[in-house]
């Protein structure tokens, strides 16, 4: 199965993710918390921008605007990757576990 390298900014923090699987889960396998809530792409809690690369929703209408789209933002919650990415997600976080 083919995978992908996510980067995330400010936080510097990466992650693979394959094809199959959404950007919120790999983070959260990867010990990355990404803001989220709904996770059936309605909410937009967890929206962030493409920085770089190439990423596909799962659902034929996520809770983006055309317009929002075209601008590069996506919904990790309902999202793959189909190249490496970076993206702007301002409230990542790596967790901690004791």
């Amino acid at each position: 199965m083919t995978s992908h390298t996510i980067l995330l900014h400010p936080a510097e923090l990466g992650f693979e993710a394959d094809a199959e699987t959404s950007i919120l889960h790999a983070a959260e396998s990867a010990g990355i918390e990404l803001p989220s809530s709904c996770r059936n792409g309605t909410c937009r809690t967890c929206i962030c921008r493409v920085r770089s690369g190439q990423a596909r929703h799962l659902i034929e209408w996520p809770g983006l605007s055309f317009d929002e789209k075209r601008e590069g933002w996506i919904l990790p919650c309902v999202a793959v990757a189909t190249s490496d990415l970076e993206l702007e997600t301002p409230l990542a976080r790596r967790l901690v576990f004791d």
